[in-house]
C-alpha cells in the first residue's frame, strides 16, 4: 500500500513551466508592441472617414431643410457653447478649422435657431473655406462658389501619410457634396 501511494506522487505534473509561460508573456507583448502603431493608425483613419461622412451628411441635412422648410439654412464653425464663429477665429483649443465642431441653423423670421451640432474632434484636421455655408431655396444651392475641405489627421505620422489617409468633400454650386479618397488638390 504505501508502494503505491510513492508512485502515485511521483508521477510527472503535467502543466506550464515558468519559463515556458514567460518565453509566452513576452512573444505577446513583442506582438502588441508591433501592432499597436497599425492599430493607432487604423483608428486615426476610421476617426478621418467618419468625420467627411458627418460633414458631408450635415451638408446634405442642410441642403434638405433648405428645400423643405423654404428658407435659408446655414452651416457654420461653431465654438464650446455652439455659437457661430467668425472667419479666422479660433475655437477653444486655438484651431481655426471645421474640427472646433459645426453647426446647422435655419433662419426663421430674421433670427437663426440651431437645427443639429456637431462636436469638436481635436485629431482630426478639416481645413477648407473658413465662411459660413449657406443652403437658399428653391433649389437649395449654395451660396458662393464650388467649396471644398480636405480632412486628414491632425497630426500626420510616418504611419499616416498618403492620400488613404485623407478625404475631401467637394460641393458644388448646386449644393451638393460628395467624398472623395484623397487631398482636395489632388486629381479625382
Amino acid at each position: 500500500m504505501q508502494m503505491k501511494w510513492h508512485a502515485v506522487c511521483l508521477r510527472p505534473h503535467r502543466g506550464f513551466t515558468l519559463v515556458e509561460t514567460l518565453a509566452v508573456v513576452a512573444l505577446l507583448a513583442v506582438f502588441a508592441v508591433m501592432a499597436t502603431p497599425s492599430f493607432v493608425a487604423w483608428h486615426l483613419r476610421d476617426q478621418v472617414d467618419a468625420r467627411a461622412k458627418a460633414l458631408a451628411a450635415t451638408l446634405a441635412y442642410a441642403r434638405s431643410e433648405a428645400l423643405r422648410r423654404g428658407t435659408r439654412v446655414t452651416v457654420c464653425r461653431i465654438d464650446a457653447a455652439r455659437h457661430c464663429l467668425a472667419a479666422g477665429q479660433t475655437c477653444g483649443n486655438g484651431v481655426t478649422d471645421w474640427s472646433c465642431g459645426w453647426a446647422v441653423l435655419a433662419e426663421r423670421g430674421g433670427t437663426l435657431s440651431l437645427l443639429r451640432a456637431h462636436p469638436l474632434l481635436a485629431a482630426v484636421s478639416i481645413t477648407g473655406t473658413q465662411t459660413n455655408l449657406t443652403f437658399t431655396p428653391p433649389a437649395g444651392q449654395l451660396i458662393g462658389t464650388f467649396r471644398s475641405f480636405d480632412i486628414a489627421p491632425r497630426v500626420p505620422s510616418k504611419a499616416t501619410q498618403g492620400n488613404k489617409w485623407r478625404r475631401c468633400i467637394r460641393i458644388a454650386a448646386g449644393g451638393r457634396a460628395r467624398i472623395v479618397e484623397g487631398a482636395c488638390g489632388a486629381a479625382s
